[in-house]
């Protein structure tokens, strides 16, 4: 089981490494296009367009590893109080709730890449079909999908998935992450 967590841990590290680049590449885009906007009166139309597809790129490659880390929103406070068996059902729960959502936008990225396959869909870039883009949507969310359904795996044979909160962790004392 330790291997199958490894090489979900490995694909989700590589994932969230690419959606890091991406993060860079849309500052240094958005960058560029303030400096052409402001400073020459040259903007930049295309810079939005591929920020945006950047954003969508670095979501989807970012959250397979949050998933990993169990850094998804979670009320860890309140399953801690549960005892150890309704925890581990509670975690369960969650992870097999993170694997629907996965499939159903795996499912629904496959129809839209099919469809605009099908109608021959361009972006407004010449040259960039839209597909390409879409594809950023069933890849991140097949990975968020095989990382969710091997921390249900280890869950449901009685193992504890890596990462997997105790609830007896301290508190960020950073006021911003606590929301204050």
């Amino acid at each position: 089981m330790k291997l199958v967590q490894r090489l979900a841990a490995i694909l989700s590290r590589v994932a969230v490494a690419i959606g890091s680049v991406a993060t860079v590449t849309c500052l240094f885009l958005v960058g560029y296009s303030v400096v052409m906007r402001y400073a020459f009166g040259a903007p930049q139309p295309w810079v939005d367009k591929v920020a945006g597809w950047l954003v969508l790129g670095l979501v989807m490659l970012a959250a397979p590893e949050a998933q990993r880390r169990f850094e998804h929103i979670g009320v860890d406070v309140a399953v801690s109080k549960l005892g150890p068996r309704l925890a581990r059902a509670a975690h369960l729960i969650g992870t097999l709730s993170v694997a629907a959502v996965a499939a159903v936008l795996v499912y629904a990225g496959w129809e839209a890449i099919e469809f605009s396959l099908m109608v021959g869909m361009m972006t407004d870039i010449d040259g960039v079909p839209e597909w390409w883009i879409q594809l950023l949507l069933p890849i991140g969310a097949g990975l968020l999908l095989v990382v969710a359904l091997v921390q249900s795996l280890v869950l449901a044979l009685g193992g504890r998935p890596d990462h997997l909160p105790t609830g007896d962790e301290e508190l960020p004392r950073d006021t911003l992450a606590r929301g204050e």
